[in-house]
């Protein structure tokens, strides 16, 4: 792990992204006693210090409605504004003045990635960046070339180890719960392969439409606003091999041997939907291809996994707002205990990773009565923690540590455009489907064959 850094520089402090995620998570952290730095906003807005304090202190009063007086406060107070101009050298400067003493900044670009080559350039001919780390926003990239453009220009500043590649939903406590519950159980390792496990199914559900973005959907889509990035990754966690060590590098190893082995989708593995009125959405072309959800087959070229067919989905409107994994495993070969005993759906391990947090198992129990009949049951493991972190504080936190362990390397960001880069150089067919339903019909025929989609259910 390298030193802790010892300032914060935000990119694109003025924005959206500040104002929703950032602000709120440098007040948890300073709750925690884990900030400890001065924090540079960088914008092109025309505000000053005090500006920038107000706008922080109206994000907290409508995202931390309990913000604790005393941690608002120190936040404020760590809060300097250089007003930018990226293409002129001279803000450089006036970015360097205000970080003081400070060798080891880190740099948060929340900013358009048109910008991030004359950023990086700028920030290393003003020496700000000798020491420093850099956290970068997805999407990484468009596809597989853009991505590897983009490490290349970080890489004429910064070496591998300094850039953080940041994706929130590796933050969240559901998701590190599935590495977690994986590896530290001895009971779950042996099932953890093709011989038990029948079928795996990640859901990602939304009810929610374009909610005034569609201009920046029709720019991403689907496959690249979720599958490529979060899905994928949730796929990593649940394929990977057992690293050889607690460490970021091992942990990173394995998960990017993962997303190697996951073969490429083709038009055939893939279902692309688009719900009845997406067109009709502001800043949405009349005549969008562009997918609001996506269902794909995927196939994993391993030992441990081939054989296993890995079910995909993700959408807006929706029937619920959930996201769930479901790994099925094999039936018993008989009923041996009732002849007419009619054994039911499989066990089954089950990751609900949001809105709420579980993890549970599914089994047969007796039902109640003189005849030897079953009846299904869920066993919860694990459900949500009230005092959890939320992601961009435990990422932000672990990036100031100079823990990269949640963040992309090259090499697997790389692999998980691979997977997705023949589809979105060959778009198939778009499917309609009905706001408020599970999707197309064409992503039920695809997963008949085993039985069918498992669709969350919310209370």
């Amino acid at each position: 792990m390298d030193p802790r850094s010892d300032a914060l520089v935000l990119f694109g402090a003025t924005g959206d992204l500040a104002r929703r995620k950032l602000f709120p998570a440098l007040y948890r952290l300073a709750r925690r006693g884990r900030l400890g730095v001065p924090v540079v906003g960088f914008a092109s807005s025309p505000w000053d210090t005090e500006r920038l304090r107000a706008y922080a202190r109206e994000s907290l009063a409508e995202f931390e409605r309990n913000a604790d007086p005393a941690a608002v406060e120190a936040l404020l107070a760590s809060l300097r504004y250089v007003r930018a101009e990226y293409r002129d050298p001279a803000t450089y400067r006036l970015l360097c003045d205000a970080l003081g003493g400070a060798t080891r900044p880190l740099f948060y670009l929340a900013i358009p990635p048109s910008l991030f080559a004359e950023v990086v350039s700028s920030l290393a001919k003003s020496g700000c960046a000798r020491d420093g780390r850099v956290v970068v926003e997805k999407p990484f990239g468009r596809d597989l070339a853009s991505a590897r453009e983009l490490n290349r220009v970080l890489h004429t500043v910064f070496d591998e180890g300094r850039i953080y590649r940041i994706d929130h939903f590796m933050g969240k406590e559901a998701v590190q719960n599935l590495l977690y519950f994986r590896f530290a159980n001895s009971f779950v390792e042996p099932l953890w392969n093709r011989h038990h496990v029948a079928a795996i199914e990640i859901t990602m559900a939304e009810t929610l439409g374009m909610e005034g973005r569609g201009r920046f959907y029709e720019e991403v889509g689907a496959l690249r606003d979720v599958v490529q990035n979060h899905l994928l990754q949730v796929v990593a966690l649940l394929t990977m091999e057992p690293p050889v060590a607690p460490d970021a590098e091992s942990v990173r190893d394995e998960n990017a041997k993962a997303l190697r082995a996951i073969r490429p989708l083709t038009g055939r593995s893939l279902v692309r939907g688009q719900y009845a009125g997406y067109r009709e959405e502001p800043g949405v072309a009349e005549s969008s291809l562009v997918e609001t959800y996506a269902a794909m087959q995927l196939h994993i070229d391993s030992w441990r996994w081939a054989g296993v067919p890995i079910f995909v989905r993700a959408g807006k409107r929706l029937a619920v707002t959930a996201t769930e994994v479901r790994v099925e495993l094999q039936r018993p070969p008989l009923g041996v205990l009732h002849r007419g005993d009619e054994l039911g759906r499989p066990n089954y391990f089950r990751f609900r990773l949001g809105p709420d947090v579980v993890i549970a198992l599914g089994a047969r129990a007796k039902a109640p009565g003189e005849e030897m009949r079953g009846r299904q049951v869920e066993l919860s493991v694990c459900q949500h923690s009230p005092d959890e972190m939320t992601a961009y504080e435990r990422l932000l936190g672990d990036a100031l540590e100079g823990d990269a362990a949640l963040f992309g390397r090259q090499d697997g960001v790389e692999a998980a455009w691979r997977v997705v880069d023949p589809v979105l150089r060959k778009p198939t067919r778009i499917h309609p489907y009905a706001p408020g339903s599970w999707g197309p019909e064409a992503a039920r025929a695809m997963i008949a064959p085993y039985g069918g989609w498992d669709d969350p259910v919310v209370a």
